[in-house]
């Protein structure tokens, strides 16, 4: 999409990650010149986008961008399609769960090989330049005269005069520390007590996957857990999440001995298919897991925040890349919507854009951090996956009534503080139904099903009984 806006407004964005990169994109689109600068080396020449190789789980908002974006054919080359979770128990059984029906799945997705996607696609407009090894230390407004706007310092460079600075730098984002000066910024940040460490796991001899490749792999074990993901070619990226400290935690597992007897006690399965194990971990570290709040997410019509900057969540929802992305869905329908022509409009149109996008961040933000403890604990609980198949009857019989929270989350757009509401509602009344005498015996009788709806209703129509439940009790993963 191009527009027709001939104004002499540069954009500055600082990080050419996901989120940068594709808004970059966006606003190019929309006539605006667009510099984004970034403090890594060109990943085209380097390996400056190694070491942050978690897989990423894209679905539904994230597509719904790309296509806005217009490079949603490119991303598809490199996306393998994932249609549920599978389950490992402790003796190498294997169980899957879908994640939806008929077609639905999310897809798995090098984090490197989607940014050199988005960063090829955006240098390819001519109103748009990346430059690489510019290293932002913070900004000041000015408001003298011809020379208004905003001034993006530099590590051993001159500053730069831009009209606006999108601030898409991440969890420790320099443009959000900077807006912590400001009066009445709120800002709190989260570490979870458990970490991360990536293991590899290489094709097979013949150059194929040594598990099945159309699953999100889940070894539960309550206080921590094993992931794996495919890549195209045939590898996994396993990753271990676990506490810091602890019986079983990373700081007890201290030498080559310790890490194949944590692997054999907990995950047996795998040490066949982990070659070089013991290389692998001692070669990647420990990485931290961190969630930020913060608001407001713009000041005035100068600076604003966006992606992980504003609410870096943990990514235990895959919903990470796909918020963000949505972030610059709603911002670039926002421009469209406004075509704004002065900085009173543009000052309007990121505080709108705060007040729509700040519940949203929060809800997402919890909904993870929950999901966490339902992926390593509740998975495989049997009580967890008989509500799992209740619900899957209840969606059947009354889908215009009845969507799992995961299927309001990854399968849809409605705002993630509405899916998180209904969610809450809806578990509510699965506690009534799970709590049902003899429910394991008669969970498959329409009785159940209409039982759940009346519930339903009750609540909506504020006749319910029922107390409402605390926040993060849904077992949706």
């Amino acid at each position: 999409m191009s527009t027709s806006n001939t104004t002499p407004e540069h954009h500055a964005i600082v990080g050419a990650g996901l989120v940068g990169s594709l808004l970059g994109l966006m606003l190019a689109q929309r006539g605006y010149k667009v510099t984004i600068y970034d403090r890594r080396s060109d990943p085209r020449n380097s390996n400056a986008l190694e070491g942050r190789s978690i897989n990423l789980a894209l679905s539904d908002r994230g597509w719904k961008a790309l296509e806005k974006a217009g490079v949603v054919n490119r991303v598809r080359k490199i996306a393998l399609p994932i249609k549920g979770r599978r389950m490992h128990d402790h003796s190498g059984n294997e169980t899957l769960q879908l994640y939806g029906v008929g077609d639905q799945c999310i897809y798995s997705v090098s984090r490197s090989g989607l940014n050199l996607i988005l960063v090829e696609a955006a240098e390819e407009n001519p109103l748009l330049e990346v430059k690489f090894d510019h290293i932002s230390i913070g900004y000041e407004i000015t408001d003298k005269g011809d020379k208004a706007g905003v001034n993006l310092s530099f590590k051993n460079r001159n500053a730069i005069l831009h009209d606006r600075i999108f601030g898409a730098d991440g969890a420790f984002s320099v443009i959000r520390e900077n807006m912590t000066h400001t009066s009445r910024f709120d800002y709190s940040q989260q570490y979870l007590p458990h970490g991360y460490k990536e293991i590899p796991m290489s094709p097979n001899a013949d150059g194929g996957f040594r598990m099945s490749e159309d699953g999100l792999h889940i070894w539960p074990r309550g206080k921590f857990m094993l992931m794996a993901l495919p890549n195209p070619g045939g590898s996994f990226t396993c990753t271990l999440f676990a506490p810091y400290e602890g019986e079983e935690s990373f700081k007890n597992i201290k030498s080559d001995e310790d890490v194949r007897a944590f692997f054999n006690r907990h995950f047996p399965d795998t040490i066949p298919h982990l070659p070089t194990l013991i290389q692998d971990w001692n070669t990647n570290p420990v990485s931290s897991l961190c969630s930020v709040k913060c608001h407001p997410w713009n000041i005035n019509s100068r600076v604003v925040i966006i992606g992980d900057a504003a609410h870096a969540i943990v990514p235990f929802f895959g919903q990470g890349m796909n918020s963000g992305f949505e972030d610059c869905t709603i911002l670039s329908s926002l421009i469209d919507e406004a075509v704004p022509t002065s900085e009173a409009d543009w000052k309007a149109l990121l505080d709108e854009y705060t007040r729509l996008r700040k519940p949203d961040g929060d809800a997402i933000l919890d909904l993870a951090l929950h999901n966490y403890i339902v992926m390593r604990d509740k998975t495989a609980d049997p009580k967890f996956l008989l509500q799992k198949r209740i619900e899957a009857r209840i969606t059947a019989a009354h889908s215009n009534r009845w969507k799992p929270l995961y299927t309001l989350v990854t399968f849809s757009h409605i705002p993630y503080a509405e899916a998180w509401t209904k969610g809450e509602i809806q578990q509510a009344v699965m506690n009534e139904i799970m709590a049902s005498h003899n429910i394991s015996e008669k969970w498959e009788s329409d009785e159940i099903v209409e039982r759940a709806i009346k519930l339903l209703d009750d609540y909506e129509s504020g006749s319910s009984t029922i107390a409402h439940p605390s926040p993060l009790l849904s077992t949706d993963a």
